[in-house]
């Protein structure tokens, strides 16, 4: 293995730690973040500048409305510069091997649909394919060409995801039973968004209202275009296999993403929003109660409750003008009793064949992974300020254009 990925790790650990105590605010940190980042990793090209505005909107929303603990600022500023220092090494990477660039990504399969749908379970049980790649949480938080297989125990990157996510669940081991990532499993490429500072990241880990309305006027398709070659980059070793890809937000954004990948086997899962969405609202709060004190739960259940009834209810109205058969919906009850027998169905909608070993390695994974393995999650409504009516209310257009059946309260 090279040096130069030991060296780019350790320099932007002392660059993390560094910033992490700063007493100075977000927002005329800026130019340090940015200088930290270049130290850490002795690259200075981060591309196109665009990037600027969502990163200046997020500091000063940070600044302005976040209620971070000491903690909390420790880790975002660190976020912040592993971030940096990412679309650093990828720019890099793309001048090394521009060739990357010119390979095609041929018909990617995308799981999304509402969180808590049963999305990570789908795109767990795909990745056992062995015609797939999936975007592993390690590669994820640091892009580059994903190495075989036997050297990513040694990689730093990788030991660095490992370390990171002990720690997490360390913090609140909670957060293990209601989303387990682990750092060679399948991850959500909002990681990639990140890079460009267009994510629901920044807001779900605090409360920064300022940016969410900024990012909800953003045109998304640059930021498509750099996940696409993002994904290039990293499967360049294999770009034959298909990719599948999972993220629920991929909802709010389908014309940018049928612009960017026009062959795309779109799969949405389904559930009944009023279980949905307390589901959520927990996870959420496990997230920010990491970096945040006090957690307004009422006040995220609304915001939740508006974006996401406000995001699939657009999502009607896009599919309705689109392609049918780019789709396939899959509803939460297939992916508890019968997952396999679904994705069968998936495969020959798309015209895709499900060779006997996928199958196998598919229902030795499901075998292998009850759900409930990590524990219990415990939540209400009520506890963020909702009412399974309401709920049912807002999703209405959703809920009868996809036959979604009510479920009973937690």
């Amino acid at each position: 293995m090279s040096r130069w990925p030991v060296r780019l790790y350790n320099g932007v650990q002392r660059a993390r730690w560094k910033l992490g105590g700063a007493p100075v605010g977000f927002r005329d940190g800026e130019d340090a973040h940015l200088e930290a980042a270049r130290s850490a990793t002795g690259l200075d090209d981060f591309g196109d500048p665009g990037f600027r505005e969502g990163l200046g909107v997020l500091l000063r929303a940070y600044d302005e409305e976040a209620r971070l603990t000491p903690f909390g600022r420790r880790m975002v500023s660190a976020e912040l510069t592993g971030i940096l220092a990412a679309r650093l090494t990828v720019e890099a990477a793309w001048k090394r091997e521009p060739r990357v660039l010119d390979e095609p990504i041929r018909r990617p399969i995308f799981v999304l649909g509402l969180p808590r749908t049963g999305t990570t379970a789908l795109h767990s049980l795909l990745a056992q394919d062995p015609e797939h790649q999936v975007l592993e949480y390690w590669l994820a938080t640091a892009p580059g060409p994903r190495p075989p297989r036997s050297a990513w125990q040694r990689d730093p990157r990788f030991v660095a995801a490992r370390r990171g996510l002990r720690t997490l669940y360390f913090l609140d081991p909670g957060l293990k039973s209601i989303h387990l990532l682990t750092p060679e499993g399948p991850d959500e490429c909002r990681h990639l968004f990140v890079q460009s500072f267009v994510d629901h990241t920044f807001d779900s880990n605090a409360h920064i209202p300022s940016y969410t309305r900024w990012f909800a006027s953003q045109d998304m398709r640059p930021a498509y275009a750099r996940h696409r070659d993002v994904l290039k980059l990293i499967g360049s070793p294999t770009p034959e296999r298909r990719w599948v890809l999972k993220y629920p937000a991929h909802l709010r954004e389908l014309p940018a993403l049928l612009e960017t990948y026009p062959d795309a086997c779109i799969v949405q899962t389904h559930r009944d929003p009023a279980r949905v969405l307390p589901s959520l609202c927990s996870l959420v709060a496990g997230w920010r109660s990491l970096y945040e004190d006090p957690v307004d739960a009422r006040a995220l259940g609304r915001w939740q409750l508006d974006m996401l009834s406000d995001m699939v209810v657009g999502a009607v109205a896009t599919r309705s003008a689109a392609d049918p058969s780019c789709f396939y919906d899959f509803h939460f009850d297939d992916v508890l009793s019968d997952p396999v027998g679904g994705v069968k169905r998936m495969y020959k909608h798309f015209g895709l064949e499900l060779t006997a070993e996928a199958e196998r390695r598919m229902r030795a994974w499901h075998a292998q992974h009850p759900q409930g393995a990590h524990g219990g999650h415990g939540y209400t409504s009520a506890q963020f300020g909702l009412s399974d009516g309401e709920i049912r209310e807002r999703f209405g257009p959703y809920i009868e254009r996809h036959g979604v059946a009510s479920e009973a309260g937690t």
